[in-house]
């Protein structure tokens, strides 16, 4: 790799980064979602309680499909185009969500609009970082480009509090959108794929020693007919469903312990997360994929079980348990992509990490949507915490049994 190549491998990392810092809007949801509960107890709006998260829930999904017609879009056109039009619509989005009360047009705004935008300009930021560099920093570049997504609620969190209070959800909303729509486009133009035939430099070493195991570029067709796929799809159903629904309830957590200022645990987390996708990226570099994705679910179902007998007014250990619970599910972010990298070639990573991405947006869906359902129900976050530490339990279990495809195509 050439010094002008390394240069513009880590603009291109950087770029992305700052992209995801705004499109990680998502996990501020919690922040958001306090403002519009207040409206509907002063009875300003009138949405049933139960359908809270819909516009969130919404989000996730259509974010999460719009991985895949963004995997298409990055390999027709190339990742520039692909996440300026993804700007576009979550600025769009916001503009819609701002102007109206009704929960329909905050679904259509926030859920389909910008959930759209930020699916398709997430697709474009991490394929194009990663084509840069060579294999041994895949888990490393793959972190730093994520972290952003994860990192964002630390500022978006304090900063949509403060102009909710100062000029209303409305106005905040309208704000915000115009300044993601700014920023997005203006750094998607540093986007750029590899010129064709370009191949990062590998030491001898490393090249001899991973000749033997470099995949074979998969079609998503030959992808999903290997059981790997599947397994892969089921466990980031788990890690991700139910690292989201702790997310999604983080500010309900946090009242008990700062009242007005719960955000700042949301804040916690998302530092957490952020480190989390740097950390599991590199350290899966070292020791594998398989070993570092098992060893993080299981903690995190040890911290999220931990929440049961913890005593909930407890402002310190609701900001330890908040920085792990983050730490815990933003390896996810990295784990997953790199996994379907190493799996199924580079040549068609945009569209095979879009299908697989499809697991994140419905485990969120399905299992944020249980948890409010439980809590609204039951008053308690408990049953919730039981739930997602089983089921992660059971991803480790999963974890184990992923093995390479035994057969690939020919190229």
């Amino acid at each position: 790799m050439t010094e002008q190549s390394r240069n513009r491998g880590w603009i291109v990392t950087f770029s992305g980064t700052g992209i995801n810092l705004a499109l990680g809007v998502l996990y501020a949801w919690s922040v958001i979602k306090a403002a519009i509960e207040t409206r509907i107890d002063a009875g300003a709006w009138t949405w049933d309680k139960a359908s809270l998260n819909d516009p969130y829930v919404v989000a996730l999904v259509v974010f999460a499909f719009m991985m895949i017609p963004g995997g298409r879009m990055l390999d027709k056109w190339g990742p520039r185009i692909t996440s300026s039009v993804g700007g576009l619509l979550v600025g769009l989005g916001f503009l819609v969500a701002s102007s109206s009360s009704s929960l329909w047009v905050w679904i259509l705004g926030f859920g389909c609009l910008a959930g759209s935008g930020i699916g398709l300009a997430y697709a474009a930021a991490t394929p194009a970082a990663i084509k840069w560099f060579p294999p041994r920093r895949t888990g490393l570049i793959a972190g730093l480009v994520i972290s952003g997504f994860g990192l964002a609620a630390a500022y978006i969190a304090p900063l949509a509090t403060h102009m909710q209070r100062s000029y209303g959800i409305g106005s905040t909303m309208l704000i915000l959108g115009l300044i993601f729509l700014v920023v997005v486009i203006g750094l998607s133009q540093l986007l750029s794929n590899p010129p064709e035939g370009f191949k990062p430099q590998e030491t001898t070493e490393q090249t001899a020693t991973k000749a033997s195991a470099a995949p074979v570029d998969c079609t998503w067709k030959e992808m999903m007919s290997t059981p790997a796929f599947w397994l892969i799809w089921f466990v980031f159903f788990i890690g991700a469903g139910a690292g989201l629904m702790v997310i999604g309830a983080a500010n309900s957590m946090a009242k008990a312990a700062f009242a007005e200022t719960a955000w700042l645990a949301l804040t916690v987390l998302a530092l957490g997360n952020a480190a989390g996708r740097i950390i599991a990226g590199s350290l899966s570099d070292k020791i594998g994929r398989k070993a570092t994705l098992v060893a993080f679910m299981l903690f995190q179902a040890a911290i999220i079980f931990s929440l049961l007998a913890m005593p909930k007014d407890s402002a310190t250990l609701i900001l330890l348990v908040a920085t792990l619970i983050g730490f815990n599910y933003g390896s996810n972010l990295t784990l997953f992509p790199s996994i379907t990298k190493d799996f199924f070639g580079l040549k068609n990573f945009g569209l095979n990490y879009g299908i697989v991405f499809t697991a994140w947006g419905v485990g969120g869906f399905v299992l944020a949507r249980v948890s409010q359902m439980l809590f609204e129900n039951t008053g308690s976050l408990d049953y919730s915490c039981i739930m997602a530490g089983s089921l992660l339990v059971l991803g480790a279990l999963l974890a184990l049994m992923i093995r390479p495809p035994k057969t690939r195509p020919a190229n």
